[in-house]
């Protein structure tokens, strides 16, 4: 994920075409909200948009609208248990009905950009089938993000102690 936030910022291009978003004061306030235990919404969503759009680029897809709704796929600043209250399904089954609701109240949304809102959740809920191929990607790279995100300290933690132990074994002290 570092290197995602790294990158994406001197992509000229992804930049150029999801400047607008990033500028709104709704979307700015997913950054004050934890995602995954380790990140916030607004990190998740930029990782899950630019990885997206890198994939939707190389197969000559529509990577614009990829990156766009790959950044609005979690536009949503209720918590689990604001969603478990509105009592109209589980929070993976409404959040997307959500964020599409926010998605345009501050841009237009084509076809595609909602297909890819509504069911970036159809491998964890009973929503319908993906009818696009760019919904299938940022699908599966939001899953990839959300696992590389949960897992992440777990996996530095392991690395350091494994590095120590290296290191103990280098000087001899083990």
């Amino acid at each position: 994920m570092q290197i995602v936030q790294e990158y994406w910022k001197k992509d000229e291009e992804y930049v150029s075409i999801v400047e607008d978003l990033l500028e709104n004061e709704q979307l700015q306030k997913l950054d004050d909200i934890t995602h995954h235990h380790h990140t916030t919404r607004l990190k998740h969503s930029i990782f899950v948009s630019y990885v997206s759009y890198s994939i939707a680029k190389k197969y000559n897809l529509d990577y614009k609208a990829v990156a766009r709704a790959g950044l609005l796929h979690d536009f949503f600043l209720e918590n689990r248990e604001e969603i478990k209250e509105l009592d109209q399904g589980s929070h993976n089954y409404i959040h997307p009905k959500i964020a599409l609701e926010n998605a345009k109240k501050i841009t237009e949304i084509n076809e595609l950009e909602e297909d890819i809102i509504l069911k970036h959740m159809f491998l964890c809920t009973k929503c319908a089938f993906p009818r696009f191929k760019e919904s299938f990607i940022v699908t599966a790279v939001d899953k990839y993000c959300a696992i590389h995100e949960v897992s992440s300290p777990t996996r530095e933690k392991v690395s350091n102690v494994v590095n120590t132990l290296k290191l103990r074994l280098i000087l001899g002290r083990i």
